[in-house]
């Protein structure tokens, strides 16, 4: 008599653990037949953002092509390398496009994208990550307000102290309930400017590493 048919526990064990086999091998098998397409879509969203916040009139290379790493804890909110995006027309270097993260939104590390120019003028802004509340800290998310589009114009000179909300004294409002998300948000643009001022050339001239970093 089979040891199977006499012992369940055994029998179930193995089918358990051949189901399990089976599921693992299917997963795999979709994650190689849509990491291509998951890839492409990534590719195509960075592009979009990337040219919302720095207008395609403005530059003639392809952003996401020529993208550098930064690293600034202090004012570009993280210990991990970042990527920067230099935008040229005619070989001439004309904007930046630099990801920066405010560790102090109300739920969490927030991440966004600042397009400046070389007078210091932002192009645009876009949130690329959050956890904030929905219905309050939420309208940074370009889906749920216009409020991260009034950056757009916006001269950053090096001085700081208007780049905060209204409540703190600066030009900017708050969300009616939630202080804590624009605040930080608004904080974490000006220490990125303030990071782009003080190292414009210097990151016009840096190699272009994103891809070997990712490898």
């Amino acid at each position: 008599m089979s040891i199977l048919t006499t012992n369940p526990m055994i029998k179930n064990g193995l089918l358990l653990g051949l189901f399990a086999l089976c599921c693992t091998g299917l997963v795999a098998l979709v994650n190689a037949l849509t990491s291509d397409t998951i890839l492409l879509q990534q590719q195509k969203q960075l592009t979009l953002t990337l040219n919302q916040i720095i207008p395609t009139e403005l530059h003639d290379n392809v952003l996401s092509e020529q993208c550098i790493l930064v690293n600034s804890p202090q004012l570009l909110g993280t210990k991990a390398d970042l990527p920067a995006y230099l935008a040229y027309k005619g070989e001439q270097p004309v904007a930046i496009a630099i990801e920066a993260i405010a560790p102090d939104g109300y739920n969490g590390a927030i991440k966004l994208i600042i397009g400046v120019d070389n007078t210091g003028t932002i192009l645009g802004v876009r949130t690329l990550f959050h956890q904030e509340t929905p219905g309050l800290g939420d309208k940074i998310d370009l889906r749920k307000s216009d409020w991260v589009t009034h950056f757009s114009g916006k001269r950053f000179t090096g001085n700081s102290s208007d780049w905060k909300v209204k409540k703190d004294g600066g030009q900017f409002d708050q969300f009616t309930g939630a202080t804590i998300t624009p605040r930080a948000y608004v904080k974490a643009i000006a220490n990125a400017m303030t990071f782009v001022e003080q190292h414009r050339q210097a990151l016009y001239q840096s190699h272009y590493a994103c891809e070997a970093n990712h490898e």
